[in-house]
């Protein structure tokens, strides 16, 4: 007889006969690692890869337009600033460029150019329009100076540039530029340094200086009110009607 048929099942073999691996190792189910019970939930302290967990975003999303847009009337509102300054510092140089002859003496003048020029009476009284009567003659120093017409203004035109206050008074049609004597009859009671200015109209300038000023202006309001109406607007959408706070509430 084979004595090995009497023997029990060595230690590292399998019952049903096959051999397992590790001789000095008992068969037996594998445990699981850094002690953790089979099958169980990881815990904490313990080895291995912690538990991965979905984020959820909590930002508001974002809203459009950004508010890089304020940028927009803010330099709509800052261009209409900008063009008024530039307008009556135009302005400004202009009427000190005006041709003038003292009153109550006269005097000569040059007109470099024919066509329309205005006549501004500048001196006390100007910007009320309590300005002493006296009467105006203008007429050519030597040819070939021409004048065309000359007439009282018809509306109402006053200015206040630095040291100069003026009103217009007449109207001067000039056919061929050149010299010109201008004589001032009964302005014996016009206060001394009054002079009589020659120049083009500034009522124009004045008009191409407020009405861009105000029409930029007015965009840069009315842009900023569309461009808050519009943010706000899609801001409550996106935060939905259960996330107001209690300022959009109020």
């Amino acid at each position: 007889m084979d004595s090995q048929a009497d023997q029990p099942p060595g230690r590292g073999e399998d019952p049903s006969g096959g051999s397992q691996p590790g001789a000095d190792q008992p068969w037996a189910t594998p445990q699981p690692e850094s002690g953790q019970p089979w099958g169980g939930t990881p815990q904490p302290g313990g080895g291995g890869q912690p538990p991965i967990i979905a984020g959820m975003g909590t930002g508001r999303p974002r809203v459009r337009p950004g508010r890089i847009w304020y940028l927009v009337p803010v330099l709509l509102v800052l261009g209409g600033i900008a063009w008024v300054l530039f307008g009556f510092v135009s302005l400004s140089s202009k009427v000190d460029s005006f041709a003038r002859v003292p009153l109550p003496s006269g005097g000569t003048i040059a007109l470099n150019r024919g066509g329309g020029y205005v006549v501004y009476y500048e001196g006390p009284g100007a910007n009320s329009g309590q300005i002493p009567s006296f009467n105006v003659r203008i007429a050519p120093a030597a040819p070939p100076a021409a004048v065309a017409s000359q007439q009282t203004y018809g509306s109402s035109v006053t200015y206040t540039i630095g040291a100069h206050q003026g009103r217009a008074v007449l109207t001067l049609q000039v056919v061929h530029p050149g010299k010109f004597v201008v004589e001032a009859s009964g302005a014996s009671t016009v206060a001394g340094g009054s002079d009589l200015a020659f120049g083009q109209s500034i009522g124009g300038s004045v008009v191409g200086i407020v009405l861009p000023t105000i029409g930029l202006i007015f965009l840069g309001i009315a842009s900023w009110i569309i461009l808050f109406i519009v943010r706000l607007t899609r801001t409550r959408r996106a935060r939905g009607p259960g996330l107001l706070t209690a300022a959009d509430r109020s």
